[in-house]
């Protein structure tokens, strides 16, 4: 199985017209994801990549019925009014790819989507993928690189770092272990879909054995998902690396949602936690594959 998008998922691009919205349909499209629609406002007849246009969200859903996902690739300033237009169509997941959101954009977002009982990723995402189903956002750039990058399996994989998260499903590729579903949960302070959601979406999966986690310092996603297991929230197996064990207090790491206040959302903190509750923190990402190769092994 899979976890948020399948083959069968009905998926929208926001922004189909634009430069990026354009490629990303390509990567999309040729993955085998089920796109049926796009949105960009005064364009609407055209076709990418076989895709209809329409000038509005309500005229998509007309025209080419329900929708299951959008997927948003328009400038920041614009990402809330598209956004709150797919929710109040009925749209239950959006993935959000533009970084720089004002958070004060998301945090209405956050509003609504929970008001509507929807759910989003990102701002600030690659977005996510789930092997030999549907891609959605950017995640291997190409169609030919995702298949080879990316193959089916038991381990989820969620990181809060888009570089990484390519990068750890690859060396498990390598090592001739597959993945049911890859996210990256975006990189800003606030996001939908953060870690310990994502981590109880891998725990109802009956086909993912287990969790693979990329952290790094700044909020408490780690810390909450070490509360799951400790509550017996979370059953499966939790492999995490936590980037940033050299940073100080006040440093920011790479983006917005890096950056240590105090003790609050260090490392140290975060591995500390993870520890206490049964998770393998590993010390660097190559050492990730022979862990959970020997997870899987124990389990058969």
């Amino acid at each position: 199985m899979s976890i948020l998008v399948d083959e069968k998922s009905r998926v929208l691009v926001q922004g189909i017209t634009g430069r990026e919205g354009m490629a990303r349909t390509k990567l999309m499209k040729d993955y085998g994801t089920n796109v049926v629609a796009g949105v960009t406002p005064g364009k609407g007849g055209q076709e990418v990549y076989g895709v209809p246009v329409f000038n509005s969200l309500p005229e998509a859903w007309e025209k080419a019925g329900p929708i299951d996902i959008s997927v948003i690739f328009v400038p920041a300033t614009g990402v809330k009014k598209a956004a709150l237009e797919a929710l109040e169509a009925g749209i239950k997941l959006l993935v959000i790819v533009p970084d720089r959101v004002p958070i004060y954009d998301v945090l209405e977002i956050a509003a609504v989507a929970k008001e509507k009982g929807a759910n989003f990723v990102g701002p600030n995402t690659l977005g996510l993928i789930s092997p030999g189903k549907a891609v959605l956002g950017m995640i291997g750039g190409r169609a030919e690189r995702a298949r080879e990058w990316f193959r089916p399996g038991p381990i989820g994989v969620a990181s809060r770092s888009g570089g990484m998260t390519s990068a750890i499903s690859y060396y498990l590729t390598e090592a001739g272990i597959g993945q049911s579903t890859i996210i990256h949960v975006g990189g800003d302070a606030v996001v939908g879909l953060s870690l310990p959601e994502v981590v109880t979406l891998f725990e109802a999966d009956p086909e993912t054995k287990a969790i693979v986690l990329f952290g790094e310092i700044g909020t408490t996603q780690e810390e909450r998902v070490a509360d799951l297991v400790a509550q017996g929230k979370c059953h499966k197996p939790v492999i995490a690396f936590i980037g940033g064990r050299a940073a100080k207090a006040g440093t920011r790491f790479s983006h917005a949602g890096a950056i240590i206040e105090g003790s609050r959302g260090s490392y140290e903190s975060k591995a500390r936690r993870l520890r206490e509750v049964g998770a393998i923190i590993v010390e660097s990402v190559a050492e990730i594959p022979s862990k959970a190769k020997e997870i899987l092994e124990s389990s058969l």
